[in-house]
């Protein structure tokens, strides 16, 4: 399959999904030509720059309409609430994980005041960025999704794991356990996995080290999301269009992963572009 040819499939998935959106009277760009190119933006991997140049010159005439960067980029921001429908269904067993995401240089913290990463521990390793937040079904699709400074730690992120309390029982290590709201509980680590914690929600379950068998699963995710997204380093400094190229990643990194049939997220694999 030609680059040509991925695009073009590409954008009739997305235009089935988004039958029923109108077009705006005063825009050039139809709504599954915006989700499309920000998908591809996503997948992709590079700057706003680089993906322009890329687009405008190589597959001009997939988009004949094709705004000008800065009115694309704000088209991407604004309409990011698009991809909420390729979102995929939660089922009884979930998974949830966090991923840390590069935006700066160590040694270039403090030179701006508009930064918006912060120190955090990744694999032992410092960076300066933010976190990703994910819930996967049983499939290893992205059910839904958060985002917070990379100094947080994963509790901060119990209000998008309550959203499938009625629907999914989330798996997780413990990085997601709190001990709040428990008086006189022991500071031994052998005993937190002992006692059940009211402060974290009715679906959350937290699993010892190397008895999760579905740890596979969320290790392929983030395998896709590093080498086929190209997650792992972003530049973006303002949270709104670092949340639309999320938004954009967890939709196409859905839409891929069911490409062929049936779901899985290592298919992914192919498609990088």
């Amino acid at each position: 399959m030609t680059t040509q040819d991925f695009i073009t499939e590409l954008f009739c998935r997305v235009d089935d999904e988004m039958p029923e959106v109108p077009k705006h009277p005063q825009s050039r760009l139809y709504p599954s030509e915006i989700v499309t190119l920000g998908l591809l933006f996503s997948l992709k991997g590079v700057g706003n720059r680089a993906f322009y140049r890329w687009i405008s010159r190589d597959y001009l005439p997939l988009f004949p309409h094709l705004p000008e960067r800065t009115r694309l980029f704000r088209l991407l921001t604004t309409h990011q609430l698009w991809t909420r429908r390729f979102m995929a269904q939660p089922t009884v067993l979930g998974l949830a994980d966090s991923y840390s995401i590069s935006l700066l240089h160590p040694a270039r913290v403090g030179r701006s005041t508009r930064q918006i990463g912060k120190f955090g521990i990744s694999n032992k390793v410092w960076v300066v960025g933010c976190k990703l937040c994910f819930v996967l079904n049983k499939w290893g699709l992205v059910c839904g999704w958060d985002t917070d400074t990379a100094n947080v730690r994963d509790t901060v992120f119990y209000p998008l794991i309550r959203e499938f309390e009625e629907s999914m029982v989330v798996l997780a290590d413990h990085g997601f356990y709190s001990a709040e709201g428990l008086p006189g509980y022991p500071k031994k680590r052998r005993r937190r996995w002992a006692e059940p914690n009211p402060a974290n929600p009715s679906n959350l379950k937290i699993c010892k080290a190397k008895d999760w068998n579905s740890r596979m699963i969320v290790e392929t995710v983030l395998s896709m999301l590093t080498t086929v997204c190209h997650a792992k380093k972003m530049a973006h400094r303002v949270w709104s269009c670092l949340r639309a190229r999320l938004a954009y990643t967890m939709a196409v990194f859905n839409i891929l992963a069911q490409w062929h049939g049936s779901p899985h997220p290592l298919s992914i694999s192919s498609f990088s572009l």
